[in-house]
């Protein structure tokens, strides 16, 4: 295909890493950013083997491992029994897999800053309301009757509350979840938790608190873990209203070795309120506009795959459009490329959440008779860690390639 100019829309993860696939690939690329400066949103995520593998394809791979912290288990028990109702292990996969827990902020200095070393192009400040297609040419129009272009491609990597997606004729219903969670990252002193694991601590299916160790996010800062607590949105002002000293006092009751870290937690600035939503694109694309990351598909953060299906998403755009001659068929190439795996952990997702964030005591009490026992009987152990993974289907042979293809073949390497 001919150099193209494309215009992406967000600097988040998804964006700077499709600069950075599409650029290396001969194309010309602008990065529309709403905020005056370009920042990470939240606090905490884990990296699984399919994101690393697309990091690793960009070379980043040195860098993210250096900020991150390896996770090779996630483990969890009933406060109230005591009883192991997750036990999830990489080791039950072949191939040396494993987790990597990194700062939001971890992920996006990698990438922003290999962007700014290559001084792509950031227009800053601009926000994108709407798009208008002139034949083969996409005109963006931002806040303030602005209009940039024309572009031969528009990439909205611009999230959940894309506006882009709002206009859109493919825009997807979206089913608000009812549980949410507060988010914070805290220094980790030794020994609190298991350092390569994500530990967390259950009361029914109503009460989650986990804790993972996600290392540092600069070589001068000290270890660091993001603490979290599921509630229900509904709840989130009450909870405020009662006070900072009686949320703390609900976490000890369940999980007393928490108090350092809470002790740090002095206002609830410090607590990032998390909202999640399911939806997913039928396609997505529309004209020669395509939708990337959570702009296309989101869901509750259950199983972790959220910055990891971003990750692929720009991954296999780049792909198609390097072995397709014009951008219909690279468009519809993208979109079977990451159908499967995308509705597949969409579903599971799901499917998962009601056992771990919900009102049901009747699906806590299958959780915690079952799944320890499903952990320990194969296939059992090798299904959940597959599914943790990201790899339950193969999001790369999906694109017609295997994964060391990726780290060989799909985008050439930084000089």
């Amino acid at each position: 295909m001919k150099s193209l100019r494309i215009a992406i829309v967000g600097a988040g993860p998804a964006g700077l890493a499709a600069a950075l696939f599409l650029s290396r690939a001969g194309h010309a690329t602008e990065i529309i950013e709403r905020f005056d400066n370009p920042a990470p949103v939240g606090s905490a995520l884990m990296l699984q083997p399919t994101g690393l593998t697309v990091l690793e394809s960009l070379g980043l791979g040195p860098a993210i491992h250096a900020a991150g912290n390896r996770i090779d288990r996630l483990f969890g028990t009933e406060t109230k029994r005591g009883c192991t109702v997750l036990d999830v292990r990489y080791d039950a996969l072949a191939g040396g897999r494993y987790g990597l827990a990194v700062h939001r902020a971890a992920l996006f200095d990698t990438l922003y800053h290999e962007v700014s070393a290559r001084r792509h192009l950031i227009f800053t400040g601009r926000r994108v309301v709407s798009s208008l297609e002139e034949g083969d040419q996409t005109y963006l129009v931002v806040e303030g009757n602005e209009r940039l272009g024309p572009y031969d491609l528009v990439i909205d990597a611009s999230g959940a509350r894309s506006e882009l997606v709002t206009a859109s004729p493919v825009a997807p219903g979206a089913r608000n979840l009812a549980y949410g969670a507060f988010w914070a990252t805290l220094d980790c002193p030794d020994g609190l938790v298991d350092e390569r694991a994500l530990t967390q601590r259950y009361d029914q299916a109503k009460v989650m608190i986990g804790v993972l160790p996600i290392g540092r996010r600069r070589p001068d800062m000290p270890k660091q873990a993001a603490l979290f607590w599921s509630l229900k949105v509904a709840d989130v002002d009450e909870v405020r209203r009662q006070g900072l000293d009686r949320w703390k006092v609900a976490i000890r009751g369940y999980w007393p070795e928490c108090q350092p870290l809470l002790d740090q937690i002095t206002d609830w600035e410090q607590l990032t309120l998390a909202r999640y939503a399911h939806r997913t694109m039928a396609t997505p694309c529309s004209g020669r506009t395509v939708f990337v990351g959570d702009a296309a598909h989101s869901t509750s953060p259950q199983l972790g795959q959220g910055a990891n299906m971003a990750l692929l998403d720009v991954a296999a755009l780049a792909h198609a459009l390097a072995s397709n001659e014009d951008i219909g068929t690279a468009l519809a190439a993208y979109a079977q490329a990451r159908r499967l795996h995308v509705r597949l952990f969409q579903l599971l997702s799901l499917a998962f959440t009601p056992f771990y964030q919900s009102d049901s005591v009747a699906l806590a009490w299958v959780r915690d008779r079952l799944v320890a026992i499903i952990a320990k009987i194969p296939p059992g152990p090798q299904i959940l860690a597959s599914i943790v993974s990201g790899t339950l289907v193969d999001p790369f042979a999906a694109a017609g390639l295997s994964e060391c293809d990726w780290l060989r073949n799909v985008v050439p390497q930084p000089s």
